[in-house]
């Protein structure tokens, strides 16, 4: 898909779960996403990689969505916007990236969620949503995430999601500046049911 198409509002898949609407983010996101991560900037920061100095901007913001928008034409990730209130509220995102076709057929999943929305389910419920659609739509077989050992709230979410914790990779990534240990966990599709949902 183009890139005007893709900032037109109109592109990509929707994913329904239980209480959220996940979509791609769209250039009338920026408002809100930038508020979003503005307003969650300290909740946040601890577990994410640092943020450059000018990663609210707009200018950041199209630089993501072009970015998103290759790679989704390649079939290499879905980023999807979580929305809450039916779909008016933005509330984090989760996106599968590092899609691996051919003899691995696997993705990697990662999450946020703004610090207003934090513990309610949203996240679990937004998981659930991706690993049916990486599942059922996109025929992949596993997938992979990975938190910090110190992030209690991530685990949960995954561990709800049905992934299983599978080790501690060391020095994994750089995160708020420095390279820290991560937990790896997994979902293999064998192990949900065909409704897409996953183990509680």
């Amino acid at each position: 898909m183009a890139l005007l198409d893709w900032m037109s509002d109109v592109a990509g898949p929707v994913v329904r779960g239980d209480g959220v609407l996940l979509r791609p983010p769209r250039a009338s996101d920026y408002a809100a996403w930038s508020a979003l991560r503005d307003g969650s900037r300290d909740y946040l920061q601890p577990w994410e990689p640092a943020w450059p100095d000018d990663d609210l901007s707009k200018g950041a913001f199209r630089r993501r969505l072009s970015i998103y928008a290759r790679e989704m034409e390649l079939g290499n990730a879905w980023p999807f916007f979580i929305f809450v209130d039916g779909g008016k509220t933005l509330a984090g995102a989760v996106t599968l990236s590092n899609v691996r076709r051919g003899v691995a057929e696997t993705g990697t999943l990662g999450y946020w969620i703004g610090q207003p929305y934090a513990g309610r389910g949203y996240a679990t419920a937004a998981m659930r949503a991706v690993v049916g659609y990486a599942f059922d739509r996109l025929k992949l077989h596993r997938l992979e995430a990975a938190c910090l050992p110190t992030n209690q709230a991530s685990r949960r979410v995954l561990e709800k999601s049905g992934f299983q914790n599978e080790g501690l990779a060391r020095a994994y990534l750089k995160i708020n500046g420095e390279w820290a240990d991560h937990l790896l966990f997994g979902l293999v599709e064998d192990e949900i049911d065909r409704g897409g949902r996953t183990p509680s």
